[in-house]
């Protein structure tokens, strides 16, 4: 389970991200100290160096998306078996 130090990084990334500001450590500790918050001193610089180079706002977007290409991926192999059958023959019966 994530700490509230943890969580606390993660919402002031998510803020910066939203208003299309670059998330640096100094940015983030920005957010925090307007929000009252306290953290370890490691975790601005954590956050800020983890998503240095990542698209957040393409993982933000896709969240959902995975489990949804599971599905298509699996309806495509029950209509790859299926086809099998309309061949007038099957191998198992």
């Amino acid at each position: 389970m994530a700490s509230n130090d943890e969580l606390a990084c993660v919402y002031a990334a998510l803020i910066l991200m939203d208003d299309e500001v670059p998330i640096t450590v100094e940015k983030i500790n920005t957010i925090l100290k307007a929000a009252s918050v306290t953290v370890e001193p490691y975790w601005p610089g954590l956050f800020a160096k983890a998503v240095s180079g990542l698209d957040i706002k393409a993982l933000v977007a896709n969240v959902g998306s995975a489990p949804a290409a599971e599905a298509k991926k699996e309806e495509k192999e029950e209509e790859a078996e299926e086809s099998d059958d309309d061949m007038g023959f099957s191998l198992f019966g």
